[in-house]
C-alpha cells in the first residue's frame, strides 16, 4: 500500500541523501577507543535515541580480596556512558541495585529497562537472583525502580514486541546448582507492571530473535536436562501468549549466538558443542517461511562467548569469544547472500563475554569483556575498540520540513496527502506515510515506528516511488497516545532509532 505527497517532493531534492560514511578508519579493521571507566564483564551495552551507549552492570574483581589462591568477584551497580563523537566512556547514574547476568532493553520512549540478574558474592543473601527490574532515563541519566518481575531470574533473555511489551523468557534461579526456567512473563510499559504468559515447554532460553511475522524464536541450551538436550526450539505469539513447538536445530550446540538477518531468516552459530565439550563451528538457518532448520556453511573458528552483531550493509559481524586451545582475537564475516563466513581483521585484544554495539555511524563499539578463560584481575578489560565495516551506511533520517530533521516532520495522511500537523492532526487508527534513508534494499525485515512512546502497526515500507535512495513507510497510530501539537515520532530499523520529529496529533 504506497501514498505520495506532492508537498514533499522540493523538501527531499534540497536535503540530499549519503548512502556511505567517510571516518578515517581502514575498512574491515578495529581501532582502540576509549577505555571505560572501570573493567567489566557480564554487562549490558544499549544504543540510546540520540546515539550514545549505554553500559550497565557487570561483574568485575574485587583487588582487596585477592590472594595467590582465591579471587573474589562483585556485581556492580555503576554505569556509563559512550559518545561516539569524542570516542569516550564517561560515568552516569548508578543503578538502584548492583546486578551481572541481566538484560538492557531500549523501549519505545527512549528508556531502557534493566531486569533481572544477580549479585555475585554478598554473603548476605541467600539466593542471589534477582527480580527487581528499573528504568534508565537517558534525559535525566538516572536510574529508578519499576515492578518487579513475578520470577526471579538470572541469564535469561529479553525481546521488545512488535505491540511495546517486553517479553522475558527462562533464565535460571538459585544459588549453587541453580534450577532453569521455563517460565516467561510480559513487561508493560504503560503500568510498569511484570504478568506471567504461557510457559515455554522446556526451561531456559538460550537465545530470543523476534521475527519479522511478530513471533519470538527461542532456542535453549541445557546439557543437563531431558533429552533433546540442545537442540529444541519453540515459537511465542504474541496474539494468544502461547509457545508451540519450532521442530529441532540441525545440531546441539549450546549457548550459541542467533541473529535475524534481513532475508527474515535466523543465522544459529557457535557455542557449545555438548557438556563443556568445546566450542562449535556449525551455523544454521531457521526459516520462518517453511518453519524449518537447514544447514549453513560452518565458522571458520569455532567460537563460544563471542559476539554476533548485524551490520548496516546487512552481514553479520562475529568477534571473539573462546574454543577449547585459547582466546579468540579473529573476526569473521557471514555473507548471508554467498551463506558464507570470511575473515576480516583481528581485534588488537583477545576477549569473550564482551559486548558489541552496532553505532549510528554504522561502526560497532566492542567494550569489556575478559581476556583469559580464568578470572583473575589483569585479565578482566576496560579496554574498547571500534570495528569500521567496509560499507558504512547511516542509521535511518526523517524528513522534517525545516529540512534539518528537527520539529515537524514530513509525515502526511496517506488518504488525502496533507502534512500531518498541529492544524491538520491525525487521529488514532488512521494510516500516515513518511520517508526515510537507510533501509535494506530488498530487506524483509521491517522497522519499528514509535509514536509519543507508542510502536505503530508498520503496514507497508520499501522503495519511495520517484524518489530513489528514499524508502516509504507507512504505518497507523495507535490508541492511547496523548493528544497534542508536537507528538514525538522516531524510527528504528537494526537497533539503530532514527532522529526524532513530530506531527499533531488529536
Amino acid at each position: 500500500m504506497k501514498s505520495t505527497s506532492k508537498g514533499i517532493h522540493l523538501i527531499l531534492l534540497g536535503i540530499g541523501i549519503s548512502s556511505r560514511l567517510g571516518l578515517g578508519q581502514t575498512p574491515g579493521t578495529f581501532t582502540a577507543t576509549g577505555n571505560m571507566t572501570m573493567p567489566r564483564f557480564f554487562h549490558t551495552s544499549t544504543l540510546l535515541a540520540d546515539g550514545r551507549v549505554l553500559i550497565a552492570g557487570g561483574t568485575m574483581i574485587e583487588t582487596s580480596a585477592v590472594s595467590s589462591s582465591q579471587i573474589q568477584l562483585k556485581s556492580l551497580s555503576s554505569a556509563e556512558l559512550y559518545d561516539p563523537r569524542t570516542g569516550t566512556f564517561t560515568p552516569t547514574g548508578s543503578m538502584t541495585t548492583p546486578r551481572d547476568g541481566h538484560t538492557a532493553t531500549l523501549l519505545p520512549d527512549g528508556k531502557v529497562l534493566i531486569a533481572g540478574g544477580g549479585i555475585a558474592n554478598d554473603p548476605s543473601l541467600s539466593d542471589p537472583t534477582l527480580a527487581s527490574a528499573e528504568l534508565y532515563d537517558p534525559g535525566t541519566c538516572t536510574f529508578s525502580a519499576t515492578g518487579d518481575m513475578t520470577v526471579a531470574r538470572w541469564f535469561q533473555t529479553a525481546t521488545l514486541l512488535n505491540n511495546g511489551k517486553v517479553l522475558i523468557a527462562g533464565g535460571s534461579q538459585g544459588p549453587g546448582p541453580q534450577t532453569d526456567l521455563a517460565s516467561t512473563e510480559l513487561y508493560d510499559p504503560s503500568t510498569g507492571t511484570f504478568t506471567a504468559t504461557g510457559n515455554m515447554a522446556s526451561p531456559r532460553a538460550d537465545t530470543a530473535t523476534l521475527l519479522p511475522n511478530g513471533k519470538v524464536l527461542i532456542t535453549r541450551g541445557n546439557p543437563d536436562g531431558p533429552p533433546p538436550h540442545l537442540s529444541s526450539a519453540e515459537l511465542y505469539d504474541p496474539s494468544i501468549g502461547t509457545f508451540a513447538s519450532a521442530g529441532y536445530t540441525t545440531v546441539e550446540h549450546g549457548g550459541p549466538t542467533a541473529t535475524l538477518i534481513m532475508n527474515g531468516r535466523v543465522l544459529i552459530a557457535g557455542g557449545d558443542v555438548g557438556d563443556g565439550d568445546g566450542s562449535s563451528v556449525s551455523a544454521e538457518l531457521y526459516d520462518p517461511a517453511t518453519e524449518a532448520f537447514s544447514s549453513t556453511a560452518n565458522m571458520i573458528v569455532g567460537r563460544l562467548q563471542n559476539t554476533a552483531t548485524l551490520l548496516s550493509d546487512g552481514t553479520v559481524l562475529f568477534a571473539g569469544g573462546h574454543n577449547v586451545i585459547d582466546l579468540a582475537a579473529s573476526a569473521e564475516i557471514y555473507d548471508p547472500v554467498q551463506e558464507a563466513f570470511g575473515r576480516t581483521a583481528s581485534m588488537p585484544t583477545a576477549r569473550e563475554l564482551h559486548t558489541a554495539t552496532l553505532l549510528n555511524d554504522g561502526r560497532v563499539l566492542i567494550a569489556g569483556g575478559d581476556d583469559e578463560r580464568y578470572w583473575i584481575p589483569e585479565t578482566i578489560l576496560s579496554s574498547a575498540e571500534l570495528y569500521t565495516p567496509a560499507a558504512l551506511v547511516p542509521a535511518p533520517v526523517l524528513v522534517s520540513l525545516s529540512g534539518d530533521g528537527k520539529g515537524q516532520g514530513a509525515i502526511w495522511h496517506s488518504a488525502t496527502g496533507l502534512i500531518a500537523s498541529y492544524q491538520n492532526p491525525a487521529v488514532a487508527e488512521e494510516i500516515l506515510s513518511m520517508y526515510t534513508i537507510s533501509l535494506l534494499e530488498g530487506g524483509v525485515v521491517p522497522p519499528q515506528v514509535a509514536i509519543g512512546g507508542q510502536l505503530a502497526e508498520i503496514l507497508f515500507f520499501g522503495d519511495a516511488p520517484g524518489y530513489p535512495g528514499y524508502f516509504q513507510v507507512n504505518f497507523r497510530v495507535p490508541n492511547g497516545v496523548a493528544p497534542g501539537s508536537a507528538v514525538s515520532v522516531r524510527l528504528t530499523y537494526i537497533g539503530r532509532p532514527s532522529n526524532a520529529v513530530t506531527i499533531g496529533l488529536q
